[in-house]
């Protein structure tokens, strides 16, 4: 009997083992994935490539890290189409594609050559499905691939990523890169990365130095590392906390000199809508209630040669600044020789007849533009920012505008001092009466002026325009602050109305932090009304006997 089974034991065990031969020489595994390779040491690329079509996650996630080292040309394109739900693979011979919306069709392409396939339904493709975990490993490989990019930019928004997402896993693609980086500002970005993963650390050096790296880095991942950081050593503590004191007052820095910024970009814009005001306001004593209209014209002006220029948007915004100059002159121009010319030494009069222009001027835009607002396109080498730090970003479009001020304010100064117009509007500023015995016409001295700010309000409507919407109420908006910007620096004085719009401007957006906008130019208006009691001439008085009169 024992020896019955013995023999039956012995078959079955024969058998199996025949069964197992013949399974392993038939090819028993259907396809090559890194499961079929799990007893190889190292599987190969193209085991990788077909495994991301299995439905195993963990199979999925080896592969993704072979494709990575390998870094091949294929493998950002796929990680990135992978993370955004673009990859997909034939049901029929699982190659890969990434598919592309192309209206209501769906371009499928191939990612090892070949035709493209185009319909209108993802039938006959499978979508690549990833989990939480494996998106965490695909934006670390695409990471992976970026830190060792060629392009600078590329390297440091890769670093960027990981900082916004610190990981432990992170710190070792980080040390096989940090000591080959030559560019300052990434190699810092990635010694902060590291820095943060050190706080982990069970080594007290390893965390001192830790905290002594993210003291000195303004990004804010580094403020919340060491904000959310407990460690039980007292010393420790207390240098985490100096760290955080020291990382917070430099921020308030680079903010107050952010709030600056904005207020000389602010400023700039006063100035400039001001220094037309302030001629015409000082030459011929006129208060120009449509003054602000005319900015507005400047604007629509920049509107309108974009519509003529929609392939050249970055020359039609030059090509506005001398055509709005242009067309706000001969609108001043003619609201000069047709009301104000017959107005003149009755202040009251040209305040309510410029006032009545300005709403004829309101109504004739809306009956062209519509009463819609308009936007005009930034172009693009004014858009984005200069990164000064992690904190403190200057953007183009504000920075322009200020030396676009500077450059404008420095050109009518050359035309004030050196050419015969800017003599002769000295002259009549000064002494009308004497100027008319010296030979002056001063009515078209008068109408000239009056052109010349009028044209230079239409300059500062092409600056407005790229900070804000443009409508019939855009001028509305800053005459009042062009007003008290010429009372304040004096009037008729050009210096004055540049410091004072520079100045009025830096301080109402440091108001603008704890006060609020509206209450911020109240305040601003009460310190003018004071500062005009003590000092009725403003910061510089105008010369001559018109100012003694």
């Amino acid at each position: 009997m024992r020896k019955r089974m013995r023999e039956r034991t012995t078959i079955t065990m024969a058998r199996s083992l025949l069964s197992l031969l013949l399974f392993f020489l038939l090819g028993g595994c259907p396809s090559p994935s890194l499961s079929a390779v799990q007893a190889t040491d190292e599987p190969t690329l193209q085991d990788a490539w077909k495994t991301l079509t299995d439905k195993s996650y963990r199979n999925k996630e080896k592969a993704i890290a072979i494709i990575a080292r390998n870094n091949t040309a294929e493998a950002y394109p796929v990680m990135k189409a992978m993370l955004e739900g673009k990859l997909y693979f034939s049901a029929r011979d699982k190659a890969l594609f990434i598919v592309e919306k192309q209206g209501k069709n769906h371009k499928f392409t191939p990612l090892f050559g070949g035709k493209s396939i185009t319909q209108t339904n993802k039938h006959g493709f499978d979508k690549v499905k990833i989990n939480n975990r494996l998106r965490t490993r695909l934006r670390q490989a695409l990471a992976q691939l970026q830190l060792r990019h060629p392009d600078r930019d590329l390297r440091l928004t890769a670093v960027q990523e990981l900082l916004k997402r610190p990981d432990p896993g992170t710190a070792g693609l980080i040390q096989d890169v940090v000591k080959k980086e030559t560019d300052p500002e990434v190699r810092t970005a990635m010694r902060t990365l590291l820095a943060i993963n050190q706080l982990d650390s069970t080594d007290r050096n390893k965390q001192r130095k830790a905290i002594s790296e993210l003291a000195g880095s303004l990004n804010p991942s580094a403020l919340n590392a060491l904000s959310a950081y407990r460690p039980t050593d007292a010393t420790l503590k207390n240098l985490a906390s100096a760290a955080i004191r020291n990382i917070n007052e430099r921020r308030e820095r680079y903010d107050r000199a952010e709030m600056v910024f904005f207020g000389l970009s602010l400023g700039s814009v006063l100035a400039l809508a001001a220094i037309g005001l302030a001629i015409t306001f000082g030459v011929m004593g006129v208060i120009n209630m449509a003054h602000g209209e005319l900015i507005m014209i400047g604007a629509y002006t920049t509107y309108v040669i974009q519509l003529l220029m929609p392939g050249h948007i970055g020359l039609s915004v030059i090509v506005a600044v001398p055509a709005a100059f242009v067309v706000s002159a001969l609108v001043g121009m003619a609201i000069e020789l047709s009301v104000i010319r017959h107005l003149y030494g009755r202040p009251l009069e040209t305040l309510l007849a410029t006032f009545g222009v300005s709403l004829i001027l309101q109504q004739a835009v809306r009956s062209i533009f519509s009463p819609l607002n308009r936007s005009v396109e930034t172009p693009e080498w004014m858009s984005g920012a200069f990164q000064v730090n992690e904190v403190l970003a200057l953007t183009w479009n504000r920075l322009y505008i200020i030396i676009f001020c500077l450059i404008v304010f420095a050109t009518l100064i050359l035309v004030m001092k050196k050419t015969l117009l800017g003599l002769q509007v000295r002259a009549v500023s000064q002494n009308r009466l004497m100027a008319r015995a010296m030979g002056v016409r001063s009515k078209w001295v008068d109408a000239l002026t009056f052109g010349l700010g009028s044209g230079i309000a239409g300059m500062a409507g092409v600056a407005l325009s790229l900070l804000t919407n443009v409508g019939t109420n855009l001028g509305q908006a800053y005459i009042i602050d062009s007003f008290m910007v010429v009372v304040f620096g004096g009037v008729g004085n050009l210096w004055g109305t540049l410091v004072a719009g520079m100045s009025l401007g830096v301080i109402n957006k440091l108001l603008e932090p704890w006060a609020g906008a509206v209450l911020a130019k109240i305040l601003v208006l009460v310190f003018i009304i004071l500062f005009i009691q003590k000092r009725p001439t403003g910061l510089f008085p105008q010369r001559g006997r018109a100012a003694e009169d």
